[in-house]
Parts: structure tokens; sequence; C-alpha cells
């Protein structure tokens, strides 16, 4: 019996080592911070609907007008952050060209999704 409890304790040591070694995969995702002063950022929120139409807030803007109005729109900001709603329906392509348009300008880009049913 003690010899059982034994091999149950090293595959117990052995899992504990082995699971702290491997790198979980994992989302980097941007969290908010607090400091004492806080201040209201504007987050400019982009759309794209079912059939592929892109909306700047409440404004519809054509995917290849999209950088040049946004560039327009975020002159003047100092951290200019987007958020990006994309129906579930879209395909990858629509919501990837967004996300160039962001990286290319170093604008922050939040994904937004909707909670999980339970």
């Amino acid at each position: 019996m003690s010899s059982m409890s034994d091999l149950v304790f090293l595959l117990l040591i052995f899992f504990m080592i082995t699971s702290t070694m491997v790198a979980p995969n994992a989302l980097k995702l941007l969290l908010p911070r607090s400091n004492s002063q806080t201040s209201a950022k504007t987050v400019t929120t982009i759309s794209i609907t079912a059939n592929q139409q892109y909306y700047v807030e409440t404004t519809p803007v054509g995917i290849e007008s999209m950088e040049a109005y946004l560039q327009q729109k975020l002159a003047n900001e100092s951290e200019p952050t987007i958020s990006l709603h994309a129906d579930r329906t879209v395909p990858i392509e629509a919501v990837v060209k967004v996300m160039n348009i962001a990286k290319d300008n170093h604008y922050k880009l939040i994904l937004a999704t909707a909670p999980l049913d339970k």
C-alpha cells in the first residue's frame, strides 16, 4: 500500500512541475488601468454589419475611405483608441482590413465581444 501512495505522490509532483513549465495559450489583453486621477478617454467605435457595411460611430464609411476618415477624426487624440464591433457572420478578412488600418496608424484596437450565455 505504501508503494502505491509513493507512486501517486511522485505522479502528483511530476504533473505539478511540468504544468508550471508549459506556457498557457492565453490571449494578451489590454486591461484597463487605474491611477489616482482618472480621465475619460474617447473611444471611436467602428461597426461592421452582416452585409459588410462599415460605420464609424453612426456614420457610414466605405472601407476605401476608412483610413483617411479615421486620420481626420483622430488627429487631435493623444492616444487614439478604436473599439471594433463586428457581426459574427462577417468574414475575417473584413475585420483584418480594419485591424491593418489601426496597426498602420498606431491606433489602439479593442475587439468587442458579447458575453457567453451560461
